[in-house]
């Protein structure tokens, strides 16, 4: 028995270097199908399932080589679409990827801007939006390259962001720089996607849509975070630096919160979003960084991406299991065999169980991928739990907050409550003072009452006497003098401290009351004491203890002055205290008058910095203009090379009304830019003129170039090469005003002349009028409205002057039809004897309300066109009714056909149809003349009628029929007769169809008559090129005799209309 017991080291080496080498080979094949699946030129969204595997190929080989390999080989530079999907993939790569990814990406940064680059110089839709796109990619590496600790999907704790940012103010003013320039990039992709979009929301369902909007899913992940962290950085530097230092960070956090707020606004509206991303609501206004507290009211914006749904197709294995496990026993045995030849027919078991344990490997690396798709929706899963709980961690944050603000607030009011205390105890001291002293001065009431009862017993001893106290009265009342001027200076004395110690001295004030009380009772005292001596010189032997009592109390009275002398003093130390207190305050309110003028001077300076802010923003403001009335001129001037617009027509008398508001619109430009070169501060008046300016030049160009299409050629050509000349001199004027230093240079000469150029060409193009004065079109009007009236009268003489001599020369049948047709012919011409009064009394009307101070030639002269309708509808009803009374007359003298009759009534409805219309174009709609008018014009259309059907029933009764009587003839004859009644058919109906041709030739040339010629009196007339047929109404025939309305000679929108009969051309 051939077996091996054991196989070569350097066999099973072989053995596992081929698996390797074609497990290696298979995943490669996987992640190119995969690659070319996800980034191709259809214009849809990318694949999830095909994303998927290509971030689980990172994380499988730790690193994305394999996806730059076959990236590299893609042929970016040929399609936008591409690109836009290679950025697409490139960015969920980043974001899910495996870490490594990040330092593979380094390695082609170039590649990237390369693309970006060849796209950003290319005027192609998508491509702006690679370009776009690549500098967010680049701004992303740069960005996780220098800070580590930032993975690329931007999913870090709040503690390893205050970690990062540390302690040095400098590195966190570095950081959130950083952040705003990151979050600028995301902002713009997404306002440059929806700028793209430019349609309503339901048209997110399209493929075509959606290829743009799903790369906008990262950039709402990205935007959350980085949102988040920016706040967080912001209140972080507010508490270490100056909020004047800061002012341009607020000012660029609000842009940007402005901006993202419309952004998650927008998609959130949006359906397509809806299903696939749960977007956050941001707050109504911005984080008030300027209060720390505010930072408890901000919560952290959580995005969930909702599981997805099972996908139809399964995804593919990143290795095909089953290939490497039929091929590597095959390629193993192949090597067995080559080493130590064929078995003898008999398996080795260990074979057997190498194969079983193959199977169990197969089966078990089955089972790993199921698990690792399990485990990543798990990780989904817990991702969206914990941004769910970090969201109510960030709400217990803010309530946590919230408890300490009010702890705050509530420490304040007990600090302020014992305050309130403390100064309650201390009004309470001092009414306890108080008290203390009023008790003390009513005890020395009370003594003083006391002794006063004691003069009174000792007053009779006084009496007695009175002898010895005459000297000592003397030296008494010069006492008494004494105390009174020492009491005025007291008095003189507290009076002065009360005024200087005001309000905040009054308890001394009170004292001084109570001190100037106690001396008007000691004078009421001495007053008795006066009594009492008085008497006493009587009594005069026991004056002298009198005598001893008073100077008792006259050294008492010196202690009480000594005593407010030392009151004084100390009132004059707390004046000078008080006196001190206020040159202090003034050195105080000196400093800060120094700090206001500082502060004055800062913002004198931030004034000129933000008067030149304003400047620039005018002078922007004013480019953008610039750029887009360039735009319009360009689109004007490339109107004219357009093969598209040949088929659009315009008249000479539109062209001129334009080019003459094109060059009145220069002088309010002129004004414009000169009162912006005298002051740049305000631009409003120049951007308004240029504007007007543009779309005004804009549509002269246009309509030089409809009306050219309706010109000779020579006329045609030099109205283009004016048109386009002119649109070069307003282009050229446009780029004088680009720049600053030849903005003040700028002139308009060579456009006014331009203009002008335009202006001549259309007044030559212009059609030329009647050989009627504009002066004489007043008379002109009344005249032929006078002389229609007269040919009515006339035509009403006429026929019943027919009227009689048909019944001089008729009977029977004949003269009954001919008095019902010349009856209906008779109240025809009443009923457009009224029509043609109630119309005169409606243009007086008009004339009147309308003319204001002018004269009726005036009006009629400077509504020239409206006249010179209703004088051609004024002749073509004159007309008619002749016509009418002429084929009247052959037809009762048997010489004209019935048809004459008809064909007349219709022209004569015709005719009074364009007299009504040309009446109605200024009138008011409430006239009441108005509204007769259009009466009488219903009447004459039922008169017309009664004419029609009154001629055909006397032709109907007039004419014999003769009976068919086929009853004699055989049946070759009637054969015979019904090939020769055939063929006279045919002939009829070949000249029936003959007929019609003739009459459309001869409307065709009517209109070309009506649009080409202009009726002179000479006859003479100068052909014109056939407007288009599908712009040309048919005109009423009435329009025979007089001057016809060309295709440039009706009444224009300013006069309200086109008369009647009138051909348009827009």
């Amino acid at each position: 028995m051939n077996s091996i017991k054991s196989v070569p080291a350097r066999v099973l080496s072989r053995r596992a270097g081929h698996s390797l080498e074609a497990e290696r080979e298979q995943f490669d094949k996987n992640q190119a199908i995969s690659i070319s699946k996800a980034i191709n030129t259809q214009e849809a969204p990318v694949k999830e399932k095909h994303v998927r595997r290509i971030i689980l190929g990172t994380h499988h080989e730790k690193g994305a080589f394999t996806f730059w390999s076959y990236a590299i080989g893609l042929p970016l530079p040929s399609s936008s679409i591409l690109s836009w999907k290679f950025c697409h993939v490139l960015h969920k790569v980043l974001r899910d990827g495996h870490p490594n990814v990040l330092q593979d990406c380094q390695r082609y940064r170039s590649n990237i801007r390369e693309v970006g680059d060849l796209w950003g110089h290319l005027h192609d839709r998508y491509g702006q939006l690679v370009s776009i796109y690549t500098r967010l990619l680049l701004t992303k590496i740069s960005f996780h390259a220098k800070h580590h600790e930032f993975p690329p999907g931007l999913e870090v704790s709040d503690e390893v962001l205050e970690k990062t940012a540390g302690t040095d103010v400098n590195n966190i003013f570095q950081l959130t720089v950083e952040l705003f320039d990151y979050l600028d990039c995301e902002l713009k992709l997404s306002e440059s996607v929806f700028r793209q979009l430019n349609t309503s929301m339901a048209l997110s369902q399209m493929s075509a849509v959606q290829c743009r909007l799903a790369p906008l899913i990262q950039v709402i992940q990205d935007c959350s975070h980085l949102y988040h962290y920016a706040v967080k950085l912001m209140f972080k530097l507010h508490s270490c630096l100056p909020a004047d230092t800061l002012q341009g960070h607020r000012d660029r956090f609000h842009e940007q919160f402005r901006s993202l707020k419309s952004f998650f606004k927008k998609a959130s509206d949006m359906l397509y979003f809806k299903r696939l991303i749960q977007i956050p609501r941001l707050p109504e206004s911005p984080p008030n960084f300027l209060r720390a507290s505010a930072l408890a009211e901000h919560v952290k914006p959580v995005v969930v991406i909702p599981e997805e749904a099972p996908e139809d197709e399964e995804p593919e294995n990143l290795i095909e299991i089953s290939t490497a496990s039929t091929t590597e026993p095959q390629i193993t045995s192949d090597i067995f065999q080559q080493t130590f030849g064929p078995p003898n027919g008999i398996r080795d078991d260990r074979d057997a169980q190498i194969e079983s344990l193959k199977k169990e490997v197969d089966t078990l690396r089955a089972e790993m991928e199921k698990i690792k798709l399990e485990a990543q929706r798990y990780i989904t899963q817990l991702k969206a739990q914990v941004n769910s709980l970090e969201g109510e961690v960030e709400e217990q944050r803010k309530q946590k907050q919230k408890a300490l603000v009010d702890n705050e607030q509530l420490r304040d009011e007990l600090e302020r409550l014992q305050q309130v205390k403390q100064d309650s105890d201390r009004s309470l001291r001092l009414c306890a003072e108080a008290e203390k002293k009023a008790n003390a001065t009513e005890i020395r009431y009370t003594k003083l009452k006391e002794k006063h009862s004691e003069l009174i017993n000792t007053h009779a001893e006084l009496l007695r006497k009175n002898a010895d106290t005459a000297k000592q009265l003397t030296v008494t009342q010069q006492s008494q003098e004494e105390v009174a001027r020492v009491k005025e200076q007291l008095e003189f004395q507290v009076e002065q401290v009360k005024r200087e110690a005001e309000m905040k001295l009054e308890d001394q004030s009170v004292q001084m009351e109570q001190l100037r009380r106690e001396l008007d009772a000691r004078r009421d005292e001495l007053d008795q004491a006066q009594c009492s001596l008085s008497h006493a010189k009587q009594a005069g032997t026991e004056l002298s203890a009198q005598v001893e009592t008073l100077q008792a109390e006259k050294e008492q009275l010196r202690r009480s002055v000594s005593e407010k002398e030392r009151e004084l003093l100390s009132t004059r130390s707390l004046v000078q205290e008080k006196e001190l207190q206020l040159s202090q305050e003034a050195d105080k309110a000196s400093r800060e008058i120094c700090e206001l003028q500082g502060k004055l001077l800062e913002k004198s300076n931030q004034e000129q910095s933000l008067q030149q802010k304003l400047l620039d923003e005018q002078f922007g403001i004013l480019q953008e203009a610039v750029r887009e009335a360039e735009g319009i001129l360009r689109d004007a001037v490339a109107k004219l090379d357009d093969p598209l617009h040949v088929r659009c027509t315009s008249s000479p008398d539109y062209l001129l009304s334009r080019a003459e508001a094109a060059l009145e619109s220069t002088d309010a430009l002129e004004s414009g830019h000169a009162q912006y070169v005298a002051s740049m501060a305000d631009a409003a008046a120049l951007v308004g003129a240029l504007a007007l300016f543009t779309h005004l030049t804009a549509d002269t160009i246009v309509n030089g170039s409809a009306t050219s299409h309706l010109a000779p050629t020579d006329h045609a050509d030099r109205l283009t090469e004016t048109c386009r000349d002119c649109g070069q001199r307003s282009l050229d004027y446009l780029g004088e005003l680009k720049d600053k230093q030849t903005l003040g240079r700028a002139e308009l000469g060579d456009v006014r002349r331009a203009l002008r150029g335009v202006l001549g060409l259309a007044q030559e193009l212009r059609p030329k009028s009647l050989d009627i004065k504009q002066e004489e079109l007043g008379d002109m009007v009344e005249k032929e409205m006078a002389s229609t009236s007269a040919a009515i009268e006339d035509a009403v003489r006429r026929i019943e002057e027919m009227m009689s001599r048909a019944r001089n020369e008729s009977s029977g049948i004949k003269l009954e039809v001919n008095e019902r047709i010349l009856n209906s012919c008779t109240d025809l011409m009443k009923a457009i004897r009224l029509l043609v009064m109630t119309s005169t009394n409606l243009q007086k009307e008009i004339v009147e309300s309308g003319r204001g101070a002018a004269t009726t030639q005036e009006f009629y002269a400077k509504n020239s066109r409206w006249t010179e309708g209703l004088i051609s509808a004024s002749k073509a009803v004159g007309w008619g009714a002749t016509q009418l009374v002429e084929s009247a007359d052959r037809v009762v003298l048997h010489t004209g056909k019935y048809e004459e009759l008809i064909v007349c009534s219709h022209e004569i409805a015709a005719s009074t149809a364009q007299l009504v219309a040309a009446s109605k174009v200024k009138a008011e709609k409430s006239s009441r003349n108005l509204g007769k008018l259009q009466e009488c014009s219903r009447n004459v259309n039922e008169m017309a009628a009664n004419v029609v059907a009154s001629t055909r029933t006397g032709q109907e009764q007039i004419e014999e029929k003769d009976t068919m009587d086929f009853s004699g003839m055989s049946l070759i004859k009637l054969k015979k007769e019904e090939m020769e009644t055939q063929v006279k058919v045919l002939e009829l109906e070949k000249c029936l169809e003959g007929e019609r041709v003739r009459l459309g030739e001869l409307r065709k040339q009517h209109y070309a008559l009506a649009g080409a010629y202009d009726a002179a009196e000479d006859g003479e007339a100068r052909p014109a090129p056939a407007p288009r047929r599908g712009i040309l109404k048919k005109p009423a025939l009435a329009q025979k005799p007089g001057h016809v309305l060309g295709p440039d000679r009706e009444v224009g929108p300013s006069e309200g209309g086109h008369g009647a009969g009138a051909t348009f051309v827009p």
